[in-house]
């Protein structure tokens, strides 16, 4: 090696330096013997440091094996779901558990109340796997997405939805910076998504406008508001496109589309909304509008809200609703109008509270069969009766987090109507209290 061959020249330097300087023989044998012990010892010391060095080069290859056969399908657990990447592509399994067990009364025409594991209470119990596929390089590449999303009661393990495995999400699509995300299939309504009404609907959702689905659900009393911002298909649509952007300046738009599926009818159950929204610096604002055709009658909706950071502890949301649709020809049209607000409150640590009320007026609305108020965008071609009337829903929860995956929480609401406004949750009274106590864990 170099280094041996170097300590070797300069043990020769140094013994013709010994030798230059010497006065007898001995003194030149006793230089000679000196330079070759240096000179043995050197040869040892680089036969070590070449072992050593071949030690190292052997472990270092060993080590890119062990990469290199991991690389092809790591996995990274987390909060946010097991993800498996491959290349360009990866795909993530995710899910919610949702465990209530819920206290109420009237819970049937005579009054009873009941204590039983019900529905969860914030959010529909699912399991999900969602992906995406980059088609070049750079952050601007188009990336082929999809998603496919089911939805279970944690009580009985049955389907959400009898006989549909994915009844919550099938969709595919493609995204980039530049085009935005343009997706195709079974998805959320886009009204009820963080690009609209999402932000301001109840405190549980994101502060923030995003190209992302989620957003309030329609479980319990204080949860209907989300029927406002549903469609033909219901607060999810079928044969749907949906194209949303984040644009740099803090706006994000969307479109939606849902095709309707009436032979020689184009537009016979098909549905369009638009939503734009703004992040500002602290507060967010945001808004959409509606239109559905259902067996030929017109039912339209629009609403504007938004939320205030007041503080790092308290942030408020507020939003406003409007209703119309068409209704069987004798009745002649509904018209509801809404409005909400709520408040979370984040004071640090493991606990926050949420608190909120709203309102529902409904004017010449649609009954169902048993003489309750219909949902918004329900089929209203064959109705036989109409009313008007109040729906008030005050409701707060407190939750407390292990960790950002486990939480435990307390919730409850007041529900209650008037004049002839009856709702099918409160099977005919004019008032229903709820007390939830459930757990939440996110895979």
């Amino acid at each position: 090696m170099k280094a041996g061959k170097l300590i070797l020249v300069s043990a020769a330097l140094g013994l013709a330096s010994v030798a230059a300087q010497a006065q007898s023989t001995d003194q030149l044998q006793q230089a000679l013997a000196q330079a070759r012990e240096a000179a043995a010892q050197a040869q040892a010391a680089a036969r070590q440091a070449q072992a050593a060095l071949e030690q190292a080069l052997a472990a270092a290859e060993r080590a890119q094996q062990s990469v290199a056969a991991v690389a092809p399908a790591s996995q990274a657990a987390s909060t946010s779901g097991l993800t498996v990447s491959k290349g360009a592509s990866s795909a993530t399994l995710y899910g919610l558990i949702d465990v209530t067990l819920v206290n109420k009364n009237n819970v049937n025409a005579a009054g009873a109340s009941q204590t039983s594991p019900q529905v969860a209470w914030f959010s529909g119990n699912r399991w999900g796997i969602t992906g995406s596929h980059a088609t070049g390089p750079g952050d601007d590449a188009i990336k082929a997405i999809f998603r496919l999303e089911s939805e279970f009661e944690s009580e009985t393990g049955n389907m959400d939805t009898p006989g549909t495995l994915f009844n919550r999400d099938a969709w595919l699509g493609i995204e980039s910076k530049t085009l935005g995300k343009l997706t195709f299939g079974r998805q959320n309504a886009l009204a009820r998504d963080p690009a609209a009404s999402a932000v301001y609907g109840d405190p549980y959702g994101s502060a923030k406008a995003s190209v992302e689905e989620g957003g309030y659900s329609n479980t319990n009393n204080f949860k209907q508001l989300i029927y406002y911002a549903g469609t033909a298909n219901g607060t999810r649509i079928n044969n749907g496109v949906v194209w949303k952007k984040a644009f740099s300046n803090g706006f994000v738009g969307g479109a939606a589309y849902s095709f309707g599926t009436v032979p020689d009818s184009f537009g016979t159950g098909s549905s369009k909304t638009g939503s734009l929204a703004y992040n500002g610096n602290g507060y967010t604002i945001a808004g959409f509008a509606t239109s559905a055709n259902i067996k030929n009658l017109t039912y339209q909706s629009y609403s504007f809200g938004g939320n205030v950071q007041l503080n790092p502890m308290i942030r408020l949301n507020a939003g406003y609703f409007n209703y119309t649709a068409q209704q069987a020809a004798a009745f002649g049209d509904r018209k509801d109008t809404a409005w909400t607000l709520s408040t979370k409150l984040t004071p640090g640590g493991p606990f926050d509270y949420e608190l909120g009320y709203q309102v529902m007026s409904a004017s010449n609305a649609g009954l169902t069969g048993s003489g309750y108020v219909q949902n918004a965008y329900s089929d209203a071609s064959a109705i036989t009766a109409t009313a008007s009337g109040d729906r008030s829903t005050v409701y707060g929860s407190v939750f407390y987090h292990l960790d950002s995956a486990t939480e435990f929480y307390l919730a409850f609401d007041h529900l209650s109507t008037t004049d002839g406004y009856k709702a099918a949750q409160a099977n005919g009274a004019m008032s229903q209290n709820e007390l939830g106590l459930g757990m939440r864990f996110k895979f």
